[in-house]
């Protein structure tokens, strides 16, 4: 007896504590919202089967229950109760199993006027593509993936010139907008979900897979990679931003198209020099750095790097906390460039410096007299930081520091000991990487939480201050 109430309490439990559970669904933000009702229906289905069952078995402890004078008797088959049983699970699994498939006849058909918008997914990052004025996207190819060209778009093919680029991992779409999602990926499996869209795919690398859904609530929502796709899984996050028609075609406007970034191949470097102006009363006239204004050197620092977080200081991505004083120092220089191009050409003017500090004769003028030069940081010990170097930074920055561009990391050999130091320590601290835009930041947010002392980031960069410098950032693929 006592068995049977035991039971029965904890069936009554769980049933209580699935209503009043405060762990469910996010709020839905999009038309899907027959998923949950099936799931809603798989619950109540297996709901009910699991409290049937458990009362039965109570029933039977109770109805069967030991007495003095009773045998057991022995009953190999009961066609009777096999029927019950075979009816009662076939009608089951039919309530569970016909509303999936009615639905997803729904995932696998968008509608007509569903626009297209292309993910393209690798280790560890997104990027997008849009259809742009003529409303085709143009065709892509492996072999056309390049450091200038990562989504592979063939140049060749006049439809996708004016695709529309996002190589930031934040999209926008706009409300009540029906959109096809096109999965590619260029290396292993990932997954594609968007919980408030209650919608999910795996990217197949060779295939092109698809959902659509219809975005139906304003508001920014977590983008996130549910395959296992590699060491750095965990901080593989997008977000996707659901904005009103006027906010939407203002993002869209400010997004390049695929013509564009290869014209900026070209840059002005008179206007570029002109441009750097500004930026050498800190950095220098070679952009040698001054550590005495925290400056850091921007010759031989990676370009896509610079220009990254050029924009993250535009739009107040980066250099808005409190405690970030440099930051908030550099935030209205960046404010100074105007667009895309006068970024592009002072990153390109930049590219041409030597970042020697000037000499007048035998002795150091102006600024050159203040810039101290790099030396490797003489408490740290590299000994003691090579492994977590090797599991964990090598993962996204190449085994000797190089940057590797498929994954948008820069390179770390020849950046200052201090600069290095203060950026690890800044992103362990929360001053930078935590605005909702820089998912970059709050990757590297979390591996610096793995360094829980100064001394741990001292003995980091002093491992990292031992690595060869090698001419151009790899590729994830040659790396490996």
């Amino acid at each position: 007896m006592f068995a049977a109430i035991v039971l029965l309490v904890l069936v009554l439990g769980t049933v209580v504590f699935h209503f009043l559970s405060p762990w469910y669904f996010t709020p839905i933000a999009s038309n899907w919202s027959s998923m949950d009702d099936t799931v809603t229906l798989t619950f109540v289905v297996t709901g009910l089967g699991f409290v049937l069952c458990n009362a039965f078995i109570a029933y039977c402890i109770i109805k069967f229950r030991n007495k003095e004078g009773r045998r057991a008797e022995y009953e190999p088959e009961s066609v009777k109760m096999e029927t019950w049983l075979t009816g009662l699970t076939t009608v089951g699994i039919a309530a569970m199993l016909a509303p999936g498939l009615l639905i997803w006849k729904d995932v696998v058909t968008p509608p007509d006027d569903a626009m297209q918008l292309e993910v393209l997914a690798r280790q560890w990052n997104w990027s997008y593509r849009l259809p742009g004025e003529d409303g085709q996207l143009g065709a892509v190819a492996v072999s056309h993936t390049s450091e200038e060209n990562p989504l592979g778009i063939d140049p060749s093919d006049p439809f996708g010139q004016d695709d529309v680029i996002v190589y930031d991992p934040v999209m926008h779409l706009k409300v009540d907008q029906p959109v096809t999602f096109l999965l590619r990926s260029t290396d292993v499996l990932h997954n594609f979900t968007v919980p408030q869209f209650r919608v999910k795919m795996d990217f197949v690398p060779g295939q092109v897979t698809y959902i659509w859904a219809e975005p139906k609530e304003p508001g920014s929502y977590d983008l996130l990679c549910e395959e296992l796709c590699g060491v750095g899984h965990y901080a593989m996050r997008g977000r996707v931003i659901v904005d009103t028609e006027e906010s939407y075609a203002a993002w869209l406007a400010d997004q390049p198209t695929f013509a564009e970034t290869q014209a900026e191949l070209s840059t002005d470097l008179v206007a570029g020099q002109a441009g750097y102006a500004v930026c050498s009363s800190c950095h220098g006239v070679n952009a040698e750095g001054n550590k005495a204004m925290h400056a850091p050197r921007l010759a031989g620092m990676d370009s896509e790097y610079m220009k990254r977080q050029l924009r993250h200081f535009k739009r107040g991505v980066r250099g808005t906390h409190e405690d970030d004083t440099w930051g908030r120092t550099m935030a209205p220089m960046a404010m100074m460039l105007g667009d895309a191009a006068a970024i592009n050409n002072v990153v390109s003017y930049i590219d041409t410096l030597s970042g020697q500090p000037e000499f007048d004769g035998n002795a150091n003028t102006g600024l050159a007299a203040a810039v101290e030069r790099y030396e490797p940081s003489a408490s740290g010990d590299p000994s003691k930081s090579q492994a977590l170097y090797e599991s964990t930074c090598a993962q996204c920055h190449g085994e000797l520091g190089q940057g590797v561009w498929t994954v948008n990391a820069p390179a770390l050999t020849g950046l200052e000991d201090w600069y290095l130091a203060s950026q690890i320590k800044n992103f362990r601290d929360g001053i930078r990487g935590r605005h909702a835009d820089d998912l970059y930041g709050l990757q590297m947010g979390l591996v610096a939480n793995t360094m829980t002392d100064d001394q741990a980031i001292e003995d980091m960069v002093a491992y990292i201050s031992t690595l060869e410098n090698p001419q151009q950032p790899v590729t994830l693929a040659q790396q490996n």
